[in-house]
């Protein structure tokens, strides 16, 4: 027996968050009967509907995207904008992104039907870091880097530590470029950073998510995660999530 939320998870129908919310709205039935209690428990006989239709296990697929620029992170849009999926035709499974890059941002994004995976891929205490390219309008002192490496202070509280490595500051061109590392996924968060110092991102593209790259990927290719990464990923966070 497991969790109906677990269940419709592990079937890549949606996150366990999500998963949810579609219980607390009315819209999951197990064996005809509609169900709204979070608890709710049920064995691999029973029969589950999500929004009128059966879910069916599917196999775990796991996938490294090199997101392009004006794309939604999302399955669907409600303003009709080009969604990632635009980019997985040809695969059969229900995937999702894990997380997200705003509709400005490009670079490295996982996609799965694992909602398990995702979770834990999207827990505050996961501490996963994330390294981005980073161009900005301003320059970027010496001492505003040594204070994004320390934290600093944004609306929504301080900032874990980060990693800076300046590449490129030009004061005749009011620019500097960098690569900076977060552990967090707080919304926007490195665009709040960077405004925090009276700068506007020109360029934002995550090029690195723990220890994956983007490798050769161009913008709008994907290649499928190996299964000794997705585990050494599951690893990385069960190891920070315990200390």
């Amino acid at each position: 027996m497991e969790r109906l939320q677990k269940a419709i998870a592990q079937a890549g129908i949606a996150s366990r968050r999500k998963a949810e919310i579609l219980i607390q709205e009315g819209k999951v039935k197990v064996n005809g009967k509609t169900i709204t209690e979070m608890g709710f428990q049920v064995s691999p006989s029973d029969t589950i509907e999500v929004n009128g239709e059966e879910i069916k296990k599917e196999e775990k697929v796991y996938f490294l995207f090199n997101k392009p620029k004006k794309c939604i992170t999302a399955v669907t849009d409600d303003k009709d904008r080009e969604t990632v999926m635009k980019y997985f035709t040809d695969v059969k499974e229900r995937i999702f992104p894990v997380g997200r890059l705003d509709y400005e941002t490009s670079g490295l994004l996982l996609m799965t039907n694992d909602g398990e995976f995702a979770n834990l891929m999207m827990h505050p205490r996961s501490h996963l870091p994330k390294t981005y390219e980073v161009s900005v309008k301003g320059v970027l002192t010496d001492e505003m880097c040594a204070q994004l490496e320390e934290g600093i202070e944004l609306e929504d509280g301080m900032t874990l530590p980060s990693e800076v490595l300046l590449l490129q500051r030009s004061v005749k061109k009011n620019k500097t470029v960098l690569q900076l590392t977060i552990q967090e996924g707080r919304n926007r968060q490195v665009r709040r950073m960077m405004q925090h110092f009276g700068c506007e991102v020109t360029r934002l593209n995550r090029i690195e998510y723990a220890f994956l790259t983007l490798g050769n990927l161009r913008q709008g290719q994907y290649r499928k995660l190996r299964m000794y990464e997705v585990r050494k990923l599951i690893s990385f966070v069960n190891n920070n999530m315990n200390k």
